[in-house]
């Protein structure tokens, strides 16, 4: 523990010395810094732990591939629930949400400028305006009641045009720009994604 002693003048005009312990400060302020960096590891730990099956995968298009599997997983616990699990919905929806966000971030700033790039600019149009209506799904049954009936029904309409979308881009379009690209530029391609991946994992 510091100490340390200040001057003042007392009620009478005279100067007095006290002594002021400052050993709580630096304890204070060396526990809040210990918790902001425990704090900052989480959130790289959980980031690093988010973005790594898609990290691991090899390429860009295998990573996409994983990440599209893991979404289909999601909607199986989805169509799974029953009207009383309200709870268990909202939980679901709110993972989706997120991992389709983190797709998204992933295609939009990568992939898709990337299709266009390589002049495939139609495609690329295509699959940006299906990423707008998966928004309005995610946005239609956000604001839906999870104990309705046409809770069920609008997931299995979205899992039926995500998984067009998602065919597509497997057997189709990603197999061919990645032919088309260099082997330099397909792995310039997939850190550029994993990047923007972590940025929102």
């Amino acid at each position: 523990m510091t100490t340390a002693t200040t001057t003042k003048r007392d009620s009478e005009g005279r100067f007095t010395k006290s002594a002021t312990n400052h050993g709580n400060l630096g304890v204070i302020a060396g526990a809040a810094t210990a918790g902001a960096a425990i704090g900052m590891l989480a959130m790289l730990g959980r980031k690093a732990a988010v973005q790594a099956p898609s990290a691991l995968a090899g390429d860009w298009a295998e990573a996409l591939a994983a990440e599209h599997k893991a979404v289909l997983k999601i909607f199986d616990a989805l169509e799974a629930t029953e009207t009383r699990n309200t709870t268990k919905r909202a939980i679901l929806l709110a993972q989706l949400k997120h991992a389709l966000a983190k797709h998204d971030v992933e295609e939009g700033n990568v992939i898709y400028p990337a299709l266009r790039e390589a002049g495939r600019k139609d495609e690329a149009d295509k699959l940006t305006k299906e990423h707008g209506y998966i928004k309005q799904y995610l946005y239609e049954l956000e604001n839906m009641p999870k104990d309705s009936e046409a809770f069920a029904g609008k997931v299995r309409k979205f899992r039926a045009d995500i998984e067009e979308h998602m065919t597509e881009e497997e057997t189709t379009l990603f197999p061919a720009l990645r032919a088309q690209l260099s082997e330099e530029k397909n792995k310039a391609l997939t850190a550029t994604m994993n990047k923007e991946g972590f940025k929102v994992a």
